[in-house]
């Protein structure tokens, strides 16, 4: 079953971050709608990395490069020339921000010129899909969702960064392409969970990595409340972003939310209470630690734009969230094709729509 009917099928794609957690299964999704698919990122951090072990490397065009170097960018946009490309390249996470914040600016924010310089030299890009973070919002700790209107923003050097991104997108937006043929818009996705992701600092990864090695998981914030999303719910959002706006023009440019349903949020404890239930053996307790950095505990999206919108909207419930979760991360430790396992993920997913 193909969401898109045929859409993707043939045209070129450039991501940029294809190494990383999200593009590597964007490039997956792509691949199987029949994309010709290509790539800008830096190398795989580690062996465990999704795109190493479902072997991506030998299935699309990857270039290794950093999104911090505009010639070579430039050069790959020119070479490639792209119809449709996704900025997914970027320093991902809050704790690493606190600790080096020059790069996380210089990656977050410079590298998001970079990209939009590298579109404005190339022709033949039709649309141009930023993903940024729901981070991006000033968060005030509302008990509501953030909208797509509201106040760009961010305390820690992480959230700042994403801030600034979508400044720069509404920016060049405004600036050079609120004409021509060039369309662009920005995707902002929550916490974003699933099978091949080894990042630090991140809970999920930090369960598997406990339970594989039968450590305890130290949990740092357990009554933190995240709008958790399994990684297809925001990568099907983004090609049904990049579709509607190649398809119904410049009306659908700009920022969207994709997030969970309303009042699906959960804290950390219902994460782990719902992941023993695959992995009965994990054992954990809290950090009674009080110098920690400052990470909000309340952060909601509004999803109202997208599911109005776009013909999209999230498929999994909280449960089968973490099923899915668990299940991509066991079938790693178990020997099998994990492109194949992934792709089986994909038919899983969209069986649901």
């Amino acid at each position: 079953m193909d969401l898109f009917n045929n859409f993707y099928k043939g045209k070129k794609i450039l991501i940029t971050g294809d190494t990383g957690f999200k593009g590597s299964w964007l490039c997956i999704w792509l691949t199987e709608l029949g994309a010709e698919v290509y790539g800008y990122a830096l190398p795989p951090r580690t062996k465990d990395d999704n795109f190493v072990k479902s072997n991506l490397e030998k299935i699309i065009h990857h270039q290794d490069g950093d999104i911090r170097d505009l010639e070579l960018l430039r050069k790959t946009f020119n070479q490639v020339k792209p119809d449709i490309t996704f900025h997914l390249a970027a320093q991902a996470l809050v704790l690493p921000s606190y600790n080096n914040p020059v790069e996380t600016f210089h990656t977050n924010v410079m590298g998001t010129v970079n990209f939009f310089e590298a579109v404005r030299s190339t022709p033949s890009v039709k649309v141009a899909l930023n993903v940024t973070s729901d981070k991006c919002y000033q968060n005030n700790e509302w008990v509501w969702g953030y909208r797509e209107s509201d106040p760009m923003g961010g305390n820690d050097p992480y959230s700042a960064s994403k801030g600034c991104s979508e400044l720069i997108t509404s920016s060049y937006l405004k600036s050079y392409f609120s004409s021509g043929d060039c369309l662009v818009a920005s995707g902002r996705a929550g916490n974003v969970i699933g099978g091949g992701d080894w990042a630090e600092h991140r809970i999920i990864p930090d369960v598997f990595r406990a339970y594989f090695s039968k450590q305890d998981l130290i949990i740092r914030n357990p009554h933190a409340t995240r709008p958790w999303q399994f990684v297809l719910e925001p990568v099907f959002g983004y090609l049904m972003l990049a579709k509607t706006v190649y398809e119904k023009g410049r009306a659908f440019t700009g920022g969207w939310n994709f997030g969970p349903n309303a009042g699906k949020d959960h804290s950390v404890s219902d994460v782990i209470g719902h992941i023993k239930k695959n992995v009965p053996e994990l054992k954990y307790k809290s950090d009674e630690s009080t110098n920690k950095p400052h990470e909000a505990t309340l952060l909601k999206l509004d999803i109202s734009k997208s599911l109005t919108y776009l013909n999209w909207r999230p498929l999994l419930k909280f449960e089968e969230t973490i099923e899915f979760t668990a299940e991509g991360y066991l079938s790693e430790k178990n020997n099998v094709d994990v492109y194949q396992s992934r792709v089986n993920q994909i038919k899983q997913y969209i069986s649901k729509f």
